[in-house]
């Protein structure tokens, strides 16, 4: 099993395919997953959200975060470690406001932010919701005093949003479709070949999707078997080659480069490797 899907359907699948079959969850997500057979190719806070929001601490100023997410476990365990990278930074977490998946109306969460000294949003929000959620932020002319840093933010959200919702507009993850390296553009040449020059963007959603198969193949590949047991014996020992280049798994995870980048309209600039 392999795919990209919010942490609450990872928890309700981990049990039922653990000791079965390998399963290989490709979204970023709040860390701590033990199950027997899982792996994980993408971001977790520590390596991801902390780096992030110490940067933008050092180079913009930033010192209270206004935290904005979907009401599940993903956003709201991140939201914890927020709290401890703001306080760890000389910063602080000045409010928080969770909202149900398929959220329309940001009324109330914008007042909240109007009215708090944030000078910078978290935004923990999935798809859609973060689309809306950057078109109305940006009509309320609050991207004109708070930066916004997202950790699930690529460029066919920056393309739903409107390059005139994507002022000072952050985002941290592992890839980035503008990633100038051989890997990355051996990549693209192969998806515009394979489905032609006006193909959606490769972002990291898609990507990490391609990655997670690949990861499935690497890990059966080096055990030589499906069983579960014999491929976490071999787990550790496991290296592949994809877009991003060289990667190995440690502890089930992928150790990977991550990198901070800001939207300008609807592209990304890679500003640094974290």
């Amino acid at each position: 099993v392999t795919g990209w899907h919010i942490s609450s359907v990872r928890q309700a699948l981990a049990p039922r395919v653990a000791h079965r079959v390998p399963y290989v969850y490709t979204a970023l997500y709040e860390g701590g997953e033990r199950t027997e057979g899982v792996f994980l190719t993408s971001e977790t806070p520590d390596a991801q959200l902390w780096p992030a929001m110490r940067l933008l601490a050092g180079e913009q100023g930033v010192r209270r975060w206004f935290v904005v997410g979907n009401d599940y476990v993903w956003p709201r365990r991140t939201s914890r470690a927020a709290q401890r990278y703001a306080l760890r930074g000389g910063g602080q977490v000045v409010g928080r406001h969770f909202l149900p998946l398929d959220a329309h109306d940001f009324t109330e969460v914008l007042r909240r932010i109007e009215h708090s000294d944030a000078d910078a949003v978290l935004m923990l929000l999935v798809g859609a919701d973060a689309v809306r959620f950057n078109r109305a932020f940006a009509r309320s002319g609050l991207d004109q005093r708070c930066l916004r840093l997202s950790t699930l933010m690529d460029e066919n959200m920056l393309l739903a949003s409107g390059a005139g919702a994507t002022r000072r507009l952050y985002s941290t993850a592992g890839f980035f479709a503008g990633l100038v390296t051989q890997e990355n553009l051996d990549f693209h040449g192969e998806f515009a070949r394979r489905f032609g020059v006006e193909a959606p963007p490769l972002g990291s959603l898609g990507e990490s999707c391609y990655e997670g198969v690949m990861l499935l193949a690497a890990l059966i590949g080096q055990a030589r078997t499906l069983d579960v047991r014999a491929i976490e014996t071999a787990a550790d020992t496991v290296a592949y080659h994809g877009p991003r280049g060289r990667l190995r798994l440690r502890q089930r995870h992928v150790r990977q480069r991550i990198y901070l980048a800001e939207a300008d309209g609807l592209d990304f600039t890679v500003l640094a490797q974290l």
